[in-house]
């Protein structure tokens, strides 16, 4: 799994680099057939007396790429809105996929006979 931690108008610091490496592994704990994330940490500088902290993910699975964004006046706040709708979108791949294998089963006829079917 390849990570790469990015950030606009932000210094990339240590601390801010484990934070989001630690919230990542309740992710890639879910789900381990992670190729590459991609995180973008930005700080837009607004007019007004307020900063937006903005924080974006790419995560390439096998088979989906999932892009999820957060705002927030924080940037710890924004990364841990961020994991919480990552995961969610994680979980519900990783269960559209459990499931989709094993729906086919279900229309198999109770009858069905595989010598009869080869004749």
């Amino acid at each position: 799994m390849n990570l790469t931690i990015s950030g606009h108008h932000l210094e990339v610091t240590s601390a801010i680099r484990e934070y989001v490496q630690n919230k990542l592994e309740r992710v890639t704990r879910h789900f381990d057939q992670v190729i590459d994330i991609a995180v973008i940490l930005t700080v837009d500088n607004l007019k007004e007396k307020e900063k937006r902290q903005k924080a974006e993910i790419n995560l390439r699975m096998s088979g989906k790429t999932v892009y999820v964004e957060s705002l927030s006046q924080d940037l710890y706040a924004a990364i841990d809105t961020l994991i919480d709708k990552l995961d969610r979108q994680v979980m519900k791949y990783k269960n559209k996929v459990q499931q989709h294998g094993h729906d086919a089963i279900k229309h198999i006829p109770d009858s069905y006979e595989p010598a009869a079917a080869a004749v």
